[in-house]
């Protein structure tokens, strides 16, 4: 599953777009790189039934902002992603999403 297809998903399940997300989490105290994973993830799970890796991708997104690696753009794999920026205003909005 790509990137930007477990962030499609966590929008699918709670309703919230993953910026929307972000800004909860900030309210919450998490923000930027020192934020803890684990205390996310939970949070996640007791809010929103999310799984450990839909945790992970929006931790990812928390804590570096919506660029990922670049490894996997343009790849094969299971995990490849189109784009090295992942679209956090919802799926129905994606520019890449209507092509």
């Amino acid at each position: 599953m790509s990137f930007q297809a477990y962030l499609d998903k966590i929008e699918d399940k709670t309703g919230l777009t993953p910026r929307q997300l972000v800004e909860l989490a900030a309210e919450r105290g998490f923000a930027g790189p020192d934020t803890k994973a684990g205390v996310v993830a939970d949070w996640l799970k007791q809010d929103y039934d999310l799984g450990r890796g839909h945790a992970m991708a929006l931790v990812h997104v928390i804590k570096n902002g919506p660029k990922i690696s670049t490894k996997h753009v343009g790849t094969d794999g299971v995990h490849r992603d189109e784009s090295d920026t992942l679209w956090l205003d919802g799926k129905a909005t994606n520019p890449a999403a209507q092509k």
